[in-house]
């Protein structure tokens, strides 16, 4: 069988996994983790045929909670603050860095736990919520293995080069309208 899971392999993903590059051991979002052979956390894995079809069912299942529990957020903040100010979205953002960081840390630290909560947890229902929080969550990884250029170069550029592209995409919409 092909293994589904995922590490970190000199700092690269492998399989299409979302990699952290902490110490070790390296985690990533996919659930997988890499440890010394022969360790109990191996048999933490899901493989193709046994879990593939139940992972996408558990990130929809979290990300519908997810972009309700956003809207919904969203919407009160903005309704009780106004909307000179994103509040909403700040409070949206703010909140889904605590519990990325929050539910990574402790998933990662209890490597006995169902991969599961991975896929519903951190890739689903954050995924939905705020992808600012991965955002996030990987300049602080970055952070932690000292690559600190690195990770100021991350930030730098995904500010500039993302306000670049909304830029662009602002005008080809006001283009072609």
């Amino acid at each position: 069988m092909t293994s589904i899971t995922a590490g970190c392999d000199n700092g690269k993903a492998t399989e299409g996994a979302v990699c952290f590059p902490l110490n070790s051991p390296r985690v990533s979002l996919e659930g997988g983790s890499r440890f010394p052979q022969n360790s109990r956390a191996n048999a933490v894995s899901w493989r193709a045929g046994s879990g593939a079809l139940q992972k996408y069912l558990y990130i929809a299942v979290g990300g519908s909670l997810g972009s309700i529990a956003r809207y919904w957020v969203g919407s009160t903040i903005a309704g009780r603050m106004g909307t000179k100010f994103p509040y909403g979205t700040f409070i949206v953002n703010i909140t889904a860095c605590v519990i990325i960081g929050f539910s990574l840390t402790y998933l990662n630290r209890r490597v006995g736990l169902s991969p599961a909560w991975r896929f519903l947890i951190p890739v689903g229902f954050i995924g939905a919520y705020s992808t600012f929080s991965t955002y996030e969550w990987e300049t602080l990884a970055t952070m932690r293995t000292g690559a600190f250029a690195l990770a100021a170069l991350y930030v730098v550029g995904s500010l500039v080069v993302g306000l670049a592209a909304t830029w662009c995409g602002a005008l080809l919409a006001e283009a072609i309208s």
